[in-house]
């Protein structure tokens, strides 16, 4: 079965939503008029239940299909789709550019957003399916954790969601395509601060200084044999060091400085080991220069883990779609996703759609490609109407 005709008559109306979208980015759990335009639609569309303020921002909505009750009636499904947008200066001069300054749709939610409400109208109009499906609008995926949110919000258990099910769009892979794998997706992550209290004074007497600039580019040199001697070359682990402040003028050594970065792993083993290599380093950098160094993760996600059944569902799905050539086994990716806290909670999978030859995520000159709509929409609305067969 390729595309959904219906989605061909609905593509204008929803490239239309995701541009709107587009044009009023906001970001984390700020995204109040982002909840209320997806509140607002799926009332329009006649949803069983509408649910908002779910992991603060959130927004829920049912569409409820032939049986409903009963022994025979199947387990609910939850479909995941991210809402917020990232804190960068869009650069691409389109017409629906954002009217936000320092900020924009850098990664594509407003697609995600936009082909779920497809699906979402869709499935209200044909409701060839029994039992629920679960349409969840979530805040804060980029950083903050939207997901585990949602999730101790009772999401799960308050919709009684048996599985659960993701998509993101994929530069560089052609639109019409998907990639999907079992076991980790993407990447675990935890974002790092490393605090350099040292002893400040006048450059001219270093001696009687503890230098955090020092044991700063020290530490930035020493973390990087975590990967390269302590985790073994056939696992997949990245430490980077991305900020470094310190310091206000040529002639005074500061009294101190500020490391922040990540660290990135596809096994919690791993994951765990680069932690404890990251406390023993530290810890002796601190005693061999004697400035006091304190180490903090501030956030970040598990593995994003696809379980095997429900991949291999997807899978099928997505070659009921695209056809077989066009859904690749895809090798995991060391970015990030906070869907992974959903995959804790309950089964399920997530995919990768095509969105063509575009700019990298997280990039100012980014944009959704409007053409993988037809692909990403029908996805969501041939998964239901197989895993839901009345």
């Amino acid at each position: 079965m390729p595309i959904v005709d219906r989605v061909a008559d609905l593509h204008p109306d929803i490239v239309g939503w995701r541009r709107d979208l587009h044009q009023h980015p906001e970001l984390l759990y700020d995204v109040q008029r982002t909840a209320a335009f997806v509140a607002d639609r799926l009332r329009e569309f006649g949803c069983d239940q509408i649910v908002e303020g779910i992991g603060r921002t959130g927004v829920v909505g049912v569409v409820k299909g032939q049986l409903t009750s009963g022994l025979d009636a199947p387990s609910p499904i939850g479909l995941r789709a991210d809402m917020d947008a990232l804190p960068i200066l869009e650069a691409t001069g389109l017409p629906y550019a954002s009217t936000v300054p320092g900020k924009m749709h850098a990664c594509g939610h407003d697609g995600h957003t936009a082909m779920l409400l497809g699906a979402a109208r869709y499935l209200a109009e044909t409701r060839n399916f029994a039992g629920k499906a679960v349409l969840i609008f979530q805040p804060a995926e980029e950083e903050e954790a939207g997901a585990a949110a949602m999730v101790k919000d009772g999401l799960m258990e308050r919709f009684s969601i048996s599985e659960v099910f993701g998509m993101h769009n994929w530069p560089g892979m052609a639109i019409g395509t998907f990639g999907i794998r079992a076991g980790p997706m993407m990447a675990a992550y935890d974002a790092l601060e490393i605090n350099i209290e040292g002893r400040g004074g006048h450059a001219s007497m270093p001696q009687d200084c503890i230098d955090p600039v020092l044991v700063g580019a020290q530490l930035i040199t020493a973390l990087q044999q975590i990967v390269a001697r302590n985790v073994n070359p056939l696992e997949a682990a990245g430490v980077s060091i991305t900020e470094f402040h310190a310091g206000t003028m040529p002639g005074v050594i500061p009294q101190s400085a500020v490391l922040r970065g990540s660290i990135r792993s596809l096994s919690s083993e791993v994951h765990q080991l680069i932690k404890t290599r990251l406390a023993d380093i530290v810890a002796a950098a601190s005693q061999m220069s004697g400035a006091k160094l304190e180490l903090a993760f501030t956030g970040g996600s598990p593995v994003t883990f696809n379980h095997a059944e429900q991949t291999e569902f997807a899978r099928r799905v997505a070659r009921q779609v695209a056809g077989d050539a066009n859904v690749s086994e895809n090798r995991p990716v060391m970015g990030a996703e906070d869907f992974a806290y959903m995959l804790e909670a309950r089964p399920g999978a997530y995919i990768l759609c095509g969105n063509g030859d575009s700019a990298g995520l997280h990039h100012p000159a980014y944009d959704f490609n409007d053409d993988a709509i037809l692909y990403g929409t029908s996805y969501w609305i041939k998964l239901v109407e197989t895993k839901l067969a009345p």
